[in-house]
């Protein structure tokens, strides 16, 4: 009987030595089961300026592959000729050479986690097609994105820089009384991921003066790009004002995603009185507490035909044997 108790007694400890205690790690899942990435750090307004000198570099120094690896796969170039693609872009820059290059008035605005935008004055000397052009300065905004963990520039325009319009000439008399209008008080359609509806949306706001409405769907952080300066929310709202948009007509619409919360819609707008073929605008959309809101108007990109180059005269085919026939 001893001995069958020492036996058991025995086979007790060896089993509660083969099993050992439980720990906090038991119940911690396995190091690579549903592990999400590592969060991509925000970027500074330091970073993205930085960002955006980098493109300019590769283009000074002719880096092109350079240049098109810093380029997301959907990037958007909106230019006078047109909305060029990432092939489009890569390809333009090698016919232009900036030698000199100076920047000013930087703005970083971060329009979601996964996106900023920068908006600068660049100064700009070189040659395009071997040939020198003066010295010219544009108003430029650049979008950049995270792909993947990295950050990549999917959009880019650029305007002339041109001297503010003058100021109306102050009138001598009364001013006349103006009347509430009844669609100002209308209520203001509901924006969503669809930037080319959202914007729309303006035009139709515009269109019945219902500039407390505009007001309403614009991000407070909100920047306008124009030829003649660059504006804030209430800026931009006070622009407005006074502008007739019944007769606009807006074509070529395209949308660009920048992420789950912030979309790119580009487009041209003409206008009775307007010199040329009209403008290209873009305007980005974020989503802001839930609804979304207008964070960037860049306009002021004047459209441009595409240079056609002439075809050579065909020169007679000479018989063999004939000489070239002489005028009399």
């Amino acid at each position: 009987m001893k001995k069958s108790f020492l036996l058991i007694l025995a086979l007790i400890l060896l089993a509660a030595c083969a099993t050992p205690p439980p720990t906090s790690r038991e119940s911690a899942p396995p190091a690579n089961s549903n592990a999400s990435a590592p969060a991509v750090p925000a970027v500074t307004e330091a970073d993205a300026i930085a960002k955006e000198k980098a493109i300019w570099d590769a283009i000074k120094n002719k880096d092109y592959d350079a240049f098109g690896n810093m380029l997301a796969d959907d990037q958007v170039e909106v230019t006078g000729e047109g909305v060029l693609d990432k092939a489009a872009s890569i390809a333009g820059v090698k016919d232009f050479e900036p030698t000199e290059l100076t920047f000013s008035d930087w703005k970083f605005t971060s329009i979601s986690k996964d996106a900023f935008l920068v908006n600068y004055t660049a100064n700009v000397k070189g040659k395009f097609k071997g040939k020198e052009f003066p010295a010219q300065s544009s108003r430029a905004s650049s979008a950049w994105v995270n792909r993947g963990g990295k950050w990549l520039a999917t959009y880019h325009q650029e305007c002339p820089v041109k001297p503010p319009m003058p100021p109306p000439a102050a009138s001598t008399r009364s001013p006349a009384k103006t009347e509430a209008s009844p669609e100002g008080t209308a209520p203001v359609a509901a924006t969503g991921p669809d930037p080319i509806a959202n914007e729309k949306i303006v035009w139709d706001l515009f269109k019945a003066k219902n500039y407390d409405g505009f007001a309403t769907l614009l991000a407070t952080d909100f920047i306008e790009l124009e030829s003649d300066g660059v504006y804030d929310k209430a800026g931009a709202v006070k622009g407005v004002q006074g502008f007739d948009a019944s007769k606009v007509v807006l074509s070529d619409w395209k949308a660009v995603k920048l992420g789950d919360d912030a979309m790119l819609v580009t487009y041209t707008y003409k206008m009775p009185g307007m010199p040329g073929d009209g403008e290209r605008s873009s305007s980005i959309w974020a989503k802001r507490d839930g609804k979304w809101l207008g964070v960037l108007h860049h306009g002021g990109t004047p459209v441009m035909k595409p240079v056609v180059m002439a075809a050579p005269k065909e020169m007679p085919v000479q018989q063999p044997g004939s000489s070239p026939a002489k005028k009399p």
